[in-house]
C-alpha cells in the first residue's frame, strides 16, 4: 500500500542519515589518559582527601597521574594510597613562596638530596626557572642530582632555560611544562628538533591547541611531526582545577578525537608512560 511505502522509506532514509551521521563524526575518545601535570597542595588536600583524589582520576578514566606538591610529602601521601597509580615528582617547594625563591637557596641542594634517599621519587619538578636565573648555582646542582639519580626533571621555564640545561647535560630526559612560557609550535618543533631528549606537556594550552573545537593546522603538524613527545595533563594549579577535573579532562578528549588514532593513543597515554617508565597496561585495578 502507498502508505507503507511511504512509512518504509521514511525508516529507509532515517537509518541511512544516522549512519552517515555517525561515520563523519568526529571520533568520541573512550581512552584512558596518563595525566602528565597534577599537584596536590595544601589547599587542595583540605578539601579533598587522597581517596577521594583517586576516585576523580577513577571516574575520569586516567590510569596514571604525575603528581607534585607543595609540601612534598603530600604527593607521597596519595602515592601510598595507589602506587601503582601515582607518579609523584620531588618538589622544591616546602611553601608557595618557595617558587620564587628557590633558585637561590642553596639550601634546597641538601634538603633534595635527603629526600630521594627515601627512594619514592620518579622525578623532580615542577622547576619554576627563568632566563635571569639560568645560570643559578642551586639550578646546576639540581642538574647534577638528577643525572646521578637518573630522574627526569619538570621545567616551567623559559627556552633559554632548556637551551642552559642541555648545555650542561646533554642527553637528559626533561618535560616542558605547558609547552614551554611561548607555546607556539614553530618554537616547540625547533626546541624538540634541537634536544632529541627533550619532551613536552600541553597541560592548560588546550584553548589555545584547539580553539572553537578545531585543532589548528600548526598544532595539528607538531602532534603528527612529533608525535613520541608531547605528553597531556590538566594542571590542577589551584583548588578550582580540582573542583572542575571532569570538564577539564572532558575538553581534553574532545580535542585528543579529532587526531589520528594513533597519535592520540600516544598523546592520552603511552608517551607519559615512556617516559616515566610506567607500564603500558591500561587495565585499571
Amino acid at each position: 500500500m502507498p502508505y507503507e511505502r511511504i512509512i518504509f522509506a521514511v525508516i529507509r532514509n532515517t537509518i541511512a542519515f544516522s549512519l552517515i551521521v555517525l561515520l563523519c563524526s568526529p571520533r568520541l575518545s573512550a581512552e584512558a589518559l596518563f595525566d602528565a601535570h597534577l599537584h596536590y597542595n595544601e589547599a587542595h588536600a583540605a578539601r579533598y582527601g587522597p581517596q577521594q583524589i583517586i576516585q576523580k582520576l577513577t571516574d575520569n578514566d586516567v590510569l596514571c597521574a604525575v603528581v607534585t606538591s607543595t609540601p612534598a610529602h603530600l604527593a607521597t601521601r596519595l602515592y601510598q594510597q595507589a602506587p601503582d597509580r601515582i607518579v609523584p615528582l620531588l618538589s622544591v617547594h616546602r611553601n608557595p613562596e618557595d617558587k620564587i625563591r628557590w633558585v637561590r637557596d642553596a639550601r634546597v641542594v641538601e634538603r633534595i638530596e635527603a629526600e630521594l634517599k627515601k627512594g619514592v621519587w620518579h622525578g623532580i619538578g615542577e622547576l619554576h626557572l627563568f632566563a635571569e636565573d639560568r645560570h643559578s648555582a642551586v639550578f646546576r646542582s639540581l642538574i647534577d642530582i638528577a643525572v646521578r639519580y637518573d630522574l627526569p626533571l619538570v621545567l616551567h621555564a623559559d627556552p633559554a632555560v632548556i637551551d642552559t640545561l642541555y648545555e650542561i647535560a646533554p642527553n637528559h630526559p626533561s618535560l616542558w611544562a605547558h609547552a614551554g612560557t611561548f607555546p607556539y609550535p614553530d618554537l616547540i618543533a625547533d626546541y624538540l628538533r634541537r634536544y632529541p631528549a627533550l619532551h613536552i606537556d600541553v597541560s592548560v594550552r588546550d584553548d589555545r591547541i584547539a580553539t572553537n573545537g578545531e585543532i589548528s593546522d600548526d598544532w595539528y603538524e607538531l602532534f603528527l611531526t612529533y608525535p613520541d613527545r608531547v605528553m597531556i595533563g590538566v594542571d590542577t594549579y589551584s583548588l578550582s582545577r580540582w573542583h572542575g577535573f571532569d570538564s577539564a579532562v572532558e575538553r581534553i578528549r574532545g580535542w585528543l578525537a579529532l587526531l589520528p588514532d594513533e597519535i592520540a593513543s600516544r598523546l592520552a597515554y603511552d608517551n607519559a608512560a615512556a617516559f616515566f617508565n610506567k607500564s603500558p597496561q591500561r587495565q585499571a585495578d
